[in-house]
């Protein structure tokens, strides 16, 4: 941002003085200065990375007799790095990013979902058998992500996890800052 603000400041400066000077040095000046401003927005746009979804009124995912990738179809918003084919967010650029995962069910059985980042687990929302009982969990972290790394999230073997339009479970992830 003090990168914007110093070029527009510079332009201004420039165009103050710039019946001074040569109409032809002017436009080739006015000229690179909006090339400079076109690359600042673009850097400043590829930055935004952000995306919201749940799974998507499907009622109960699993239990399965193996681990599954959670796919998350109903999106709320994405800069275009998290995939709902796959479930999978694929880093854009370096940096530091938040993670959220949150799980609903029932607990007659137990809900077990895994943060992943490129096969490692990094932290689990689990909820045990506790009754007939509406119960939602969540946690969240910071990673610290490499262009291609992945995000996503496994459901747990012999477990469940529950979705409607009262009772998402979701899956949420920002780019904090760059590196």
């Amino acid at each position: 941002m003090k990168t914007y603000v110093a070029v527009l400041t510079l332009s201004l400066f420039y165009l103050s003085v710039a019946e001074a000077v040569p109409e032809d040095h002017c436009k080739s000046a006015l000229r690179e200065l909006e090339e400079k401003f076109d690359d600042l927005k673009k850097e400043v746009r590829g930055n935004r990375v952000a995306f919201g979804a749940a799974i998507g009124n499907v009622r109960n995912v699993g239990p399965f007799n193996i681990e599954i990738t959670v796919i998350y179809k109903k999106v709320f918003s994405n800069t275009g790095s998290y995939s709902p084919a796959t479930g999978i967010f694929t880093a854009p650029v370096k940096g530091i990013y938040y993670f959220s995962v949150s799980g609903h069910n029932e607990s007659t059985r137990p809900m077990g979902l895994r943060l992943m980042k490129n096969g490692k687990q990094m932290v689990i929302v689990y909820n045990h058998p506790a009754g007939r009982r509406h119960e939602t969990a969540t946690n969240s972290m910071t990673l610290q992500l490499e262009v291609g790394d992945q995000v996503y999230v496994r459901l747990r073997v012999h477990t469940w996890v529950f979705d409607n339009e009262d009772s998402p479970s979701t899956f949420i992830g920002h780019l904090l800052f760059p590196l």
